[in-house]
């Protein structure tokens, strides 16, 4: 998945509507942003095999600590637990932390068999192979990720000029360079590596939308704060 994963990073601004979208879309594609970083690093591998599925042409042989569901759980406790820790805001830790867990889910529906559930040689892989269905795998991508920014439109509204068409921007784009990766394949897997650490670009562009939009929905505040006011 691509799309689906910045769909619900848009659609979790209803469940923290204190945390920025920012973060929403780091938790959510964090995997992603992890896992380049581990390959430069020789961490973690992939080989790029022309043909192996119809949309996409990685093998992704060794990558446990970005990829399996444990880590997922682990990172999202992580992430999680830690913006808690800062922000003492108990809605948005506990849905970072799933949005985190929420990408190997996603994931599973469009990879092959090469998910783990653990790190570990014993493990088991899942994938249903969606991305030998090109219309289907169309159609579930776009499907959540026009849900989901349908949702942060209708709870949020532009302050000023930014928040209108910087998130129209943000929103319009990233469909773009989602058709535009089903292409021809990365020259090398370093390149692959280099080219998919622009997905952090995402983030700070998410925040500063997000920074000139005002949340129109109802905020709830915890018990302790108010007891404090």
């Amino acid at each position: 998945m691509f799309l689906a994963h910045y769909g619900v990073a848009f659609a979790a601004k209803r469940a923290a509507p204190r945390t920025s979208l920012g973060a929403l879309t780091f938790a959510a594609q964090f995997l992603d942003e992890l896992w380049p970083i581990l390959l430069l690093l020789g961490i973690e591998q992939v080989r790029i095999v022309p043909g192996i599925m119809v949309m996409n042409p990685l093998d992704f042989t060794y990558y446990p600590y970005s990829h399996s569901l444990v880590m997922a759980i682990v990172w999202g406790i992580v992430i999680g637990g830690v913006y808690f820790l800062l922000k003492r805001y108990h809605s948005g830790g506990w849905t970072l932390g799933l949005l985190v867990v929420s990408h190997w889910f996603l994931d599973v529906p469009v990879h092959g068999m090469d998910l783990p559930i653990w790190p570990g040689a014993s493990s088991p892989k899942v994938g249903w192979g969606l991305w030998n269905y090109v219309p289907l795998t169309y159609l579930v991508e776009f499907t959540i990720y026009v849900a989901g920014a349908f949702i942060y439109a209708r709870s949020t509204r532009p302050r000023n000029a930014v928040g209108k068409w910087g998130f129209w921007a943000y929103a319009l784009i990233l469909p773009i360079i989602y058709v535009m990766s089903n292409g021809p394949p990365p020259s090398s897997e370093r390149a692959l590596a280099w080219t998919a650490l622009l997905l952090w670009l995402f983030v700070p562009w998410a925040w500063w939308v997000d920074k000139h939009r005002d949340y129109v929905g109802r905020i709830r505040v915890p018990i302790e704060e108010w007891a404090e006011s």
